[in-house]
């Protein structure tokens, strides 16, 4: 058996960081997770090109399936931080770094590593 590389681990740990956050959001219906699976295809040319970048490539992941989400659903995902005023979605910070964490723009608040949104929004810690 071949050991896989870098950029496949990189990829496919950014795969499982979002799909744990949208389960733990009960969004992961088909087809938002094909729109995972586009942007990790997309970002694997990117990877290819950049392998520097590997390690970003979680949090861009992120952020291409929240664009996606909201072009087609709305805003995802909501935070739970806030309790009043309109309903509003976390943001992916740094936008371009490693260990990306979902935070709340306006109350200015980490509120979960990418992956452990589950625990934020009232849920198990990821096993």
């Amino acid at each position: 058996m071949d050991p896989i590389s870098p950029l496949e681990q990189a990829l496919h740990a950014a795969r499982a960081l979002v799909l744990a956050d949208l389960v733990a959001g009960r969004v992961a219906e088909a087809d938002v997770v094909s729109l995972v699976e586009e942007s990790v295809t997309q970002r694997r040319w990117w990877v290819e090109q950049w392998p520097e970048g590997a390690q970003y490539v979680a949090g861009l992941v992120a952020q291409d399936v929240q664009d996606a989400l909201l072009e087609r659903y709305g805003r995802w995902p909501l935070c739970p931080v806030c309790g009043t005023g309109d309903p509003h979605a976390l943001d992916v910070e740094p936008e371009l770094g490693p260990d990306p964490h979902w935070v709340c723009g306006e109350a200015g608040v980490k509120v979960a590593p990418l992956g452990s949104l589950g625990e934020a929004l009232g849920g198990a810690a990821p096993s």
